[in-house]
């Protein structure tokens, strides 16, 4: 097993003074601490009763950089590839260094006897708690708090069935594979072709393949040529008729001109099929950025952030799901909760409830869809901020749609005779509203861009001759495919490796409903793709820089079906079904094999060389430092380290900064000085400079003189 620890199913745990909580963020740690009646605020934790309730800030404990397995991995050489560490080492976030200590010290407190992991209730949650449980060197039993909404009444109810510890642990080993995966793809192939190439490409196991698929999309807009086409159209008393799309023009303006001849047209045949629309299913997390995307022009992240913000105020239940359906016992509170959420969102009437539209137990994984909470119905939103009061109504609107009537319309189609050429009229008529009415009641205007316009066509018989008040002729051109919005992009990710099979065909996709957002917004924030357009909804355009790391990327790396067939081995490991070992073995017999087999693509250092040269690694924030025209830059964009050629320290001391003296301070950050000159008495003097950085990154220097005295 992968894990370090796993606790015996068959633990009694003992009556003990305290039980300590940990909870992801310290908002739920309140939370929990108001429902439980846990207080008293101490200094990193609450207490109360026989409780305390301390908190993690994200991912206290991190994955150790190569560095920390051997000094000479701070440096980047293909030479010391692949990196494959045999036993794993973590480190603790220097940002969270001090809450991380206010947990070491409450797990080691000789009164707690028993721990509850109440850190959010998916993969990413499980791996959180047990990295700081390990690192702690803890082995106190601990049971899990596993609930789909921060209601009181939920989170007591919680408390009154924690799981056993040992439910979860196929789940903290696909959250450990998941992590390591990631490194060891990201790590190595990042390392790989940027010594390759010289100069920083950084690699991403659901990253890259996520950003080729936006390239491939691309290309197919470069390439494609729009063709004319021509159609003529009749207009009628109370209704328009086409006919067929015609590539040659001379045919098409003949045929305009027999029918402004002809003067009238004769009907042939009307068909009238009677459609049924069944209501949509409910939210999951994807559907639901998607559909703010589309209707609100949010992005992914702006959605998953003000659904969280949601969920921790009560307003709505777990976010993170990949479930659009209710378990069994959840049926008989619905009604409840689909009238009191009509009443607030003020939709009058008579609600039809069908219940069971939304129930289906073998479809809700670890939680079920995203639902309103009962406490919304009695919460003020007015005071909530806009983003998250719109997403709020969005999951509203859909809670009362697909629990009620179908929607249905008659589609009319009308074919007629003009100067020998069949033409077309197609009409639609809506014969009853059904679950859209309860959707506009709620979203108004913004439930208008799910609907087409219709077209009502008269009452006519067969073989009845009708007058053509004009034709027209219409010029039209074939459209290339569509930019990729998040939208769109979401649901490429969530299908990529679907099989067409019968056996092959469920749903793989390549990242997970948490993590997508954050792929994208990677994506965007490391200037591999950017927001284009003017409306709400931006198109996701990759950049040139994007473009040429695609370029150069093998299939291996690129490829969406692979990294949908890694998802798919860790949702089996998470199942029980598929050892962590076997993944694992996979994972470093790719990477071994890519940097054995990958080099370098011929002419693709012209097609790259405005990039810059890779001259070491930050030692702020560890991303790779490259050489431009005017000094060496840390390729993290949101980190300020930069050494300027012309900086005015060494100036100052006579010295040119050179790439051997960056070198020097990046790896050690110290390098000796031979022959300064003081600007005050024009003496020499040999020192070495010291080099830290601030809080954002900037570099800042000092002297250590060779008789032990400093100077700034």
């Amino acid at each position: 097993m992968l894990s370090d620890v796993i606790c015996s199913k068959n633990s009694t745990f003992c009556k003990s003074s305290h039980k300590l909580i940990v909870t992801e963020k310290p908002s739920v740690a309140q939370a929990i601490g108001k429902a439980m009646g846990i207080t008293k605020r101490r200094d990193g934790y609450l207490e109360g009763g026989n409780y305390l309730v301390s908190w993690c800030v994200g991912h206290l404990v991190e994955l150790a950089p190569p560095g920390s397995y051997d000094p000479k991995l701070t440096k980047w050489s293909k030479a010391d590839l692949p990196i494959l560490p045999k036993t794993w080492q973590y480190l603790v976030s220097t940002s969270t260094q001090r809450q991380f200590e206010v947990l070491r010290s409450l797990m080691a407190r000789p009164d707690v006897d028993q721990l509850v992991c109440a850190t959010d209730a998916g993969r990413e949650g499980e791996l959180i708690f047990r990295l700081v449980y390990h690192q702690c060197g803890c082995a106190k039993p601990f049971t899990r708090l596993w609930i789909s909404s921060m209601e009181d009444a939920a989170i007591r109810d919680g408390f009154a069935h924690l799981k056993p510890s040992t439910e979860y642990d196929a789940l903290y080993e696909a959250a450990l594979c998941r992590e390591r995966a990631d490194w060891l793809v990201g790590i190595n192939a990042t390392r790989l072709f940027s010594c390759l190439y010289g100069q920083p490409l950084n690699v991403g196991r659901v990253m890259t393949p996520t950003l080729a698929m936006t390239v491939s999309r691309e290309a197919a807009i470069d390439a494609f040529r729009p063709e004319p086409f021509y159609t003529v159209l009749l207009k009628m008393e109370d209704c328009m008729a086409s006919s067929e799309r015609m590539k040659d023009k001379s045919q098409a303006e003949a045929l305009l001109a027999e029918c402004r001849k002809a003067s009238q047209a004769v009907l042939q045949k009307t068909e009238r099929k009677e459609k049924t629309e069944r209501p949509p299913a409910l939210y999951d997390l994807t559907s639901l950025q998607r559909d703010a995307n589309r209707l609100l022009g949010y992005s992914a992240q702006q959605t998953l952030d003000y659904t969280q913000a949601l969920y921790e105020k009560k307003l709505v239940t777990y976010p993170r799901t990949d479930s659009r359906y209710l378990t069994e016992d959840m049926e008989p509170g619905l009604p409840d909760l689909v009238r009191q959420t009509a009443a607030h969102f003020g939709v009058t009437g008579e609600i039809p409830i069908h219940a069971r539209q939304v129930i289906n137990s073998k479809k809700v994984s670890d939680h079920h869809a995203i639902l309103p909470t009962r406490s919304m119905a009695k919460a003020d939103l007015s005071s909530l901020p806009a983003g998250e009061a719109n997403v709020l109504r969005l999951i509203a609107a859909r809670l009362l749609a697909t629990v009620g009537e179908p929607y249905c319309y008659a589609e009319t189609t009308v074919q007629m005779e003009c100067a020998g050429t069949v033409f077309t009229a197609k009409g639609k008529a809506v014969l009853v509203e059904g679950w859209k009415a309860v959707e506009r009641a709620v979203l108004g205007d913004t439930a208008q861009k799910n609907e087409e316009k219709l077209e009502l066509l008269p009452e006519v018989q067969e073989q009845e001759t009708l007058p053509v008040l004009d034709a027209q002729l219409k010029e039209g051109k074939t459209s290339p495919p569509k930019h990729f919005t998040e939208d769109t992009l979401l649901s490429a990710m969530e299908t990529a490796g679907k099989g067409e099979l019968p056996e092959e065909a469920e749903r793989r996709g390549i990242g997970t409903p948490a993590t997508r957002a954050g792929i994208i917004e990677k994506l965007v924030k490391k200037g591999f793709l950017t927001r284009e357009g003017t409306g709400k909804t931006k198109n996701l355009i990759p950049t040139q820089k994007g473009r040429e790391l695609i370029a150069v990327m093998p299939e291996t790396i690129q490829s969406p079906d692979m990294t949908a067939d890694w998802e798919q081995k860790l949702l089996q490991i998470e199942r029980g079904d598929l050892e962590p070992e076997i993944f694992m073995n996979e994972i470093e017999q790719m990477v071994a094999s890519l940097v054995e087999t990958s080099e370098a693509v011929k002419g693709a250092n012209m097609l790259m060389k405005n990039n810059g040269k890779i001259v070491g690694v930050c030692p702020h924030c560890g991303a790779e430092v490259v050489e431009r025209e005017k000094g060496w830059f840390c390729s993290n964009r949101e980190c300020r380290l930069v050494i300027w050629k012309d900086n005015a320290f060494f100036k100052r001391l006579g010295k040119h900064v050179s790439a051997k003296l960056v070198d020097k301070l990046l790896r050690d950050g110290r390098a000796r000085l031979k022959d300064c000159k003081s600007q005050r008495t024009s003496r020499t003097y040999n020192a070495s400079v010291l080099m830290t950085t601030g809080t954002d990154g900037r570099p800042q220097f000092s002297l250590e003189f060779e008789n032990g005295g400093g100077k700034g």
